[in-house]
C-alpha cells in the first residue's frame, strides 16, 4: 500500500505552469479577461507574482522586456500621487485638468499592485511620486479609521461599500484586515501599540479557530461555479458546517468565554483524523465549497498570525495539486475549471507557504518572494 501512495504522489508540473504565466504576459489573454480590462495592474501582478515565486521571471524574458513592463507601470501613474488600474482612463499629456481628473483616478489596489511590480521587476522606485502618493492616501481616510479605494469629484469618498460591524465573516476581508495589523505592527517602533490581537487572547485563538475551520472537503460538482462571493450572506445562517474541523463560534462574548477551553486545544480541532479524506482545501465563508484562492487567504492570515501548523499540509497540498491544477498550466477556481491568473498565483503562493520544492517562499503580507523583500529593503529611503 505504502508503495501504491508512493507512485501515485502529486506533483508540481513547473515547466507547464511556467508556460501559461509567459503566454499571459506576452500574448492576449482570453476573451473571459475582457470585463476585467481595468484590473490590468492586477493581471500584472499575478503574472509577474507567479513568473518569480516559480524562480522564472529572469531566466525567462529579457532586459528590455522588463523595462517595458516597469515603463507601462510608470505610464500609469497618476500625477498627482497614486497609480490607476490601468491606461485606458488616462487623458493625455496636457490634458488632465481638476475639473476632469475624478474620471482617471488613482485608487489603493493598484498603487500597492505598481509598487510591488516595480520591484519585481528590479526598478528602485526612483520615478514613484513618493510625495504626491504620501499626500493622496491620507485623504482617503475616513474617520472611522477605514480606508476608501478612489477619491471622486471634490474629495468625497466613491461610495462603494465595505463590510461593517456584524457581518458574515470572509477571509478575503479578514486577510485584508490582518495585513492591516501586520503593515501598522511593521512600521511601529513601538509594536505594542499596534499588537491588537495578542497570542493566547480569546480574540487571537478564536480567530485561528475560524480560519482552521476553513479546511474542507467538501468540493462540489467538478463543474460547479456557484461559488459566488457575490451571494447574500444569509444563505449561511442555520447551516451544518461541512468542513472537516468544523467548530461552531458563538458571537456572545458570554459564550466565548465557555469555549476557552476547546481553543486552547486547537490543534486537535483542526486535524483530520484518518486518512479516509484524500484532500481538503478551504473555502471562504462556513458551508461552502473549497476554491484554490482561499487556500492563499487562509493561508496567508495563518502565517502571519505565526499559527500555519493548524493548516493540514499533504490534504491542501493534494487537493492543489490533484484537483484545481491544470494539465496546460496553472490552476481553476475549482475541480474542472479552466486557469485563470488570480487563482493560478494564488495556489502556487498557497504551496510555496509549505514550503514546496522548486518555489520561492513568499511573504504572506506583501504576496511577494523574500528575494523581493530584500530588494525593497536595500532601496534609500530619502525623500
Amino acid at each position: 500500500m505504502a508503495q501504491n501512495q508512493a507512485e501515485h504522489e502529486p506533483v508540481l508540473n513547473t515547466e507547464r505552469h511556467i508556460k501559461y504565466y509567459l503566454r499571459c504576459l506576452k500574448t492576449f489573454l482570453p476573451s473571459a479577461y475582457t470585463s476585467n480590462d481595468s484590473n490590468r495592474m492586477l493581471l500584472a501582478f499575478l503574472t509577474l507574482t507567479g513568473l518569480d515565486v516559480l524562480d522564472s521571471l529572469n531566466s525567462k524574458t529579457t532586459p528590455e522586456e522588463r523595462q517595458t513592463y516597469i515603463d507601462w507601470v510608470y505610464h500609469c501613474q497618476v500625477p498627482s500621487g497614486g497609480f490607476r488600474g490601468f491606461s485606458g482612463t488616462d487623458f493625455g499629456a496636457g490634458k488632465r485638468r481638476p475639473e476632469n481628473e475624478a474620471w482617471d483616478p488613482a485608487n489603493v489596489p493598484a498603487t500597492f499592485f505598481a509598487l510591488v511590480n516595480l520591484l519585481v521587476l528590479g526598478d528602485d522606485l526612483a520615478r514613484v511620486k513618493r510625495e504626491e502618493c504620501l499626500r493622496w492616501l491620507p485623504r482617503l481616510q475616513r474617520g472611522d479609521g477605514s480606508f476608501g479605494e478612489v477619491l471622486g469629484p471634490g474629495g468625497s469618498y466613491d461610495g462603494g461599500m465595505a463590510e461593517s460591524p456584524y457581518r458574515e465573516a470572509h477571509s478575503g476581508h479578514t486577510y485584508c484586515a490582518v495585513g492591516s495589523l501586520e503593515f501598522l505592527r511593521r512600521a511601529s517602533v513601538d509594536t505594542r501599540s499596534v499588537q491588537l490581537l495578542s497570542p493566547g487572547s480569546l480574540q487571537f485563538e478564536t480567530l485561528v479557530a475560524w480560519l482552521a475551520s476553513r479546511q474542507t472537503s467538501e468540493l462540489g460538482d467538478e463543474n460547479d461555479d456557484d461559488e459566488d462571493d457575490s451571494e447574500d450572506e444569509d444563505d449561511a445562517e442555520n447551516n451544518n458546517d461541512t468542513t472537516t474541523h468544523s467548530q461552531t463560534i458563538d458571537t456572545d462574548i458570554e459564550s466565548l468565554r465557555l469555549l476557552d477551553d476547546k481553543i486552547l486545544s486547537l490543534p486537535k480541532i483542526a486535524s483530520i483524523p484518518g486518512d479516509t479524506i484524500p484532500c481538503a482545501g478551504f473555502n471562504g465563508r462556513c458551508n461552502k465549497v473549497a476554491d484554490t484562492c482561499y487556500s492563499f487567504w487562509n493561508g496567508a492570515t495563518l502565517a502571519m498570525l505565526n499559527r500555519s501548523a493548524v493548516i493540514d499540509d499533504v490534504r491542501n497540498r493534494r487537493y492543489l495539486l490533484d484537483r484545481t491544477q491544470h494539465l496546460v498550466g496553472g490552476f481553476g477556481k475549482v475541480p474542472g475549471d479552466a486557469p485563470d491568473l488570480l487563482h493560478s498565483c494564488f495556489g502556487l503562493v498557497s504551496l510555496a507557504f509549505q514550503g514546496e520544492a522548486g518555489l520561492a517562499r513568499v511573504d504572506p503580507a506583501l504576496v511577494t518572494t523574500e528575494r523581493v523583500v530584500r530588494h525593497l529593503e536595500s532601496l534609500p529611503w530619502h525623500m
